[in-house]
């Protein structure tokens, strides 16, 4: 059964769902991130590395995923002093990883710093601002001493985005509607905390569908636990890849 799902998620019918899609490995250990990879990589190109990974493997695990010709979403979501970021992305940008993030909230002055380093870099990844994680909730915000909703901080933080000159933003497909008027359609909408009915939620607390995230203006997906956890992740991956074609036959 998953050799004749691979067979069908490799076919050129899902090509546009592979490339608006990462896998995250959000794993505790490199072994356990390439069984992940050996096991989906048939079916599915785009792989994020985050934190706790890039703490344990670093740009070695990186390197050997380019290597193998998959797409790298780097999501180390940079926040610190200008010229400290600017300084890590040029190190980042020394290899042709697909996407990059940095923390919208570190300011204009961070974020164009940012975008003159990947500029001036021998490899231009997409640069895009992370909003507020989708961890975070109107109450947590509230609790932090935020008089605003994640609504319109995400809008506003999108805004500086754009003025900085980024490629796009890190949201939560519940505010994809109200970046519709904000942002111009070429600006990329990055959305984890993605689920189909019936699954965990997990830690998310702002969560979509992907097909209805892809009808809303997601121009990228990343998927989590609900694939790399389940019992069969490559029949999760089906139906996951299944409901991104589908949102994508109706945009």
């Amino acid at each position: 059964m998953s050799e004749d799902l691979m067979h069908e998620l490799a076919s050129p019918a899902y090509d546009e769902a592979r490339r608006r899609t990462y896998v995250a490995l959000d794993v505790e250990s490199e072994a356990r991130a390439w069984e992940i990879v050996d096991r989906l990589s048939p079916a599915v190109d785009g792989f994020k590395v985050g934190l706790e990974l890039f703490h344990r493997a670093g740009m070695r695990l990186v390197e050997s995923l380019l290597k193998l010709n998959l797409r790298v979403f780097l999501d180390v979501k940079l926040h610190d002093i200008p010229n400290t970021v600017a300084g890590a992305l040029r190190a980042i940008a020394q290899y042709p990883i697909e996407m990059v993030n940095v923390h919208a909230s570190g300011g204009v002055r961070m974020l164009a710093a940012a975008r003159e380093a990947v500029d001036g870099s021998p490899y231009r990844p997409l640069l895009v601002g992370v909003t507020v994680l989708t961890s975070l909730s109107d109450a947590d915000l509230e609790q932090m001493g935020m008089a605003t909703t994640s609504a319109a901080w995400v809008r506003r933080l999108a805004e500086i985005s754009l003025q900085a000159g980024l490629d796009g933003v890190v949201c939560s497909a519940q505010e994809l509607q109200i970046l519709r008027d904000a942002v111009p359609p070429s600006f990329e909408r990055v959305v984890p905390g993605i689920r189909l009915l019936g699954d965990q939620v997990h830690d998310q607390a702002r969560v979509m569908q992907p097909d209805e995230a892809i009808r809303q203006g997601a121009t990228r997906l990343v998927l989590g636990r609900a694939v790399t956890q389940a019992d069969d992740p490559v029949r999760a991956l089906a139906r996951y890849l299944r409901s991104v074609k589908e949102g994508l036959g109706h945009e």
